[in-house]
């Protein structure tokens, strides 16, 4: 892989994060294609789109008070593969709902496609809980 595409992911995959850290929900979701698909281990099905993501994020700030108050990124591993890049990382996350703050450990992936104009955009996001093995 180029310096030049692992700066490019690398620096998709960081604005993500900050993004999503900071609580800039357009720039978080606005990471992501519209078609992008989500696999969550919180939710029991796979979601189909970027829109169909923020709809349900709505619906946890509705119904639960979710706030994110944070998240690191650690142990990233990028692979390219033509225009297509993975990204597989550990997210540490802290978050708030009515019934008080917690820290999350998981694992993603993230996989990137690169787009005409050299951007790479997210269109693959897969969330787990991270075992502590």
């Amino acid at each position: 892989m180029s310096t030049t595409t692992a700066q490019g992911v690398r620096g998709a995959a960081n604005a993500l994060v900050a993004a999503f850290a900071e609580g800039r929900l357009d720039d978080y979701f606005g990471s992501f294609a519209p078609d992008a698909t989500f696999v969550f281990h919180t939710t029991p099905r796979r979601l189909g789109s970027t829109e169909e993501y923020r709809a349900l994020w709505q619906q946890w700030v509705e119904q639960d008070g979710f706030r994110v108050l944070g998240c690191t990124s650690s142990a990233q591993l990028i692979q390219q593969f033509g225009d297509t890049a993975v990204l597989s990382h550990d997210v540490e996350t802290r978050v708030a709902t009515h019934a008080g703050e917690e820290t999350l450990h998981e694992r993603e992936t993230i996989v990137f496609s690169r787009d005409g104009d050299d951007r790479w955009t997210a269109v693959h996001e897969h969330l787990s809980a991270r075992t502590a093995a």
